[in-house]
């Protein structure tokens, strides 16, 4: 196309952007912090804008982007198009709909939670963290039909502890990605997996959404999201292009209130598989798998005692304060058997 992009965003230096939009550009791409940083500075001019697309609304305010937006919206001109894209209509979604937008039309391309028919979907009943730590490292060593393999987590944290338990196993085959790594990072680890250098991929949610790599054989969901959205755009990272994929996920007892919502979400129920004979069935657990004893706090009744208080109760008698006039001759002469009297010079 004969058209000039451009791409702005954080984690990088913001100085070779500037330079890039001093030479204009006719299409902007840009994260929500990075472009209000830059339009509230002068830097970036929006009187010519034409056209505004907020693609991921609904994940971007999850991810606490609803300010910076509402900021973008303020600072645009007033006459141009909007284009929204959302995978749901929270009441956030549509609050910003309201407020922002003139006469919009609600185009649905397919309702939420429509399972993918090409996409075959599989259940494993694990006990704990680390029987689905040896599932997953008994496909990478057995399952050959695993050539590109994304699997994903629900924090940084477990990302990162999974990933540190296979690198050695695996040098060069497996990589990991979230949003505490830095850009240049996650680009490299995207291009190394989408050139086939790595094998897995841990990821967050942070790639459930945009990421277009070709030909992800499998998606593992190492756990089930809270949200049962998530689990339709986890499982769509394969089957694209009417390629056929498999979706495996490792349930615990923990994640079956949620596998219940995402099939009640998809009006389909995830077939489950028995587990390999030559899987080993760990007792290790976790810190947060250990069950917690919860000891009965039983408080002893105090009874009750009548015609007490803290100015009604009687004192003891040495405790008592009584104001007596004392005889200093008579106390002397119990004392020594003889009065004193004090000399007056």
């Amino acid at each position: 196309m004969n058209v000039s992009a451009l791409g702005i965003y954080g984690g990088v230096n913001v100085k070779s952007q500037i330079t890039e939009i001093s030479k204009g550009t006719d299409i902007l791409v840009a994260t929500p912090g990075r472009l209000l940083d830059l339009m509230t500075s002068g830097i970036l001019k929006t009187k010519s804008i034409k056209r505004l697309v907020i693609d991921e609304v609904d994940e971007m305010f999850n991810l606490g982007f609803q300010t910076q937006i509402n900021g973008i919206l303020d600072i645009l001109p007033p006459r141009r198009q909007n284009l929204l894209f959302s995978a749901t209509m929270t009441v956030d979604v549509e609050v910003l709909i309201n407020t922002f937008f003139n006469n919009p039309v609600r185009i649905e391309a397919a309702p939420a939670g429509t399972p993918l028919d090409n996409i075959t979907q599989l259940g494993y009943l694990l006990p704990n963290f680390y029987t689905k730590l040896n599932l997953l490292k008994l496909f990478m060593t057995q399952n050959q039909e695993m050539t590109k393999v994304l699997v994903f987590v629900s924090t940084k944290q477990l990302a990162d502890d999974i990933y540190e338990q296979l690198v050695d196993l695996y040098p060069n085959k497996i990589g990991v990605i979230h949003s505490n790594k830095a850009q240049n990072t996650r680009f490299n680890t995207v291009n190394a997996f989408n050139d086939g250098q790595y094998r897995f991929l841990i990821a967050t949610d942070i790639i459930a959404r945009g990421l277009d790599v070709a030909e992800v054989s499998h998606v593992i969901n190492f756990d089930m999201h809270e949200t049962p959205e998530n689990y339709i755009h986890r499982i769509g990272r394969t089957g694209r292009l009417d390629k056929k994929g498999i979706a495996i996920s490792f349930i615990t007892k923990n994640d079956i209130e949620h596998q219940e919502k995402v099939e009640a979400l998809m009006n389909f129920q995830i077939p489950m598989v028995n587990l390999p004979d030559n899987l080993e069935i760990s007792n290790e657990l976790t810190e947060d798998e250990v069950p917690q004893i919860l000891m009965k706090n039983v408080l002893s009744k105090m009874v009750k005692r009548e015609n007490v208080g803290a100015s009604t109760h009687e004192k003891s008698a040495k405790n008592q304060k009584v104001n007596v006039r004392r005889n200093h001759a008579a106390e002397m002469k119990v004392k020594y058997g003889k009065s004193y009297r004090k000399k007056h010079d």
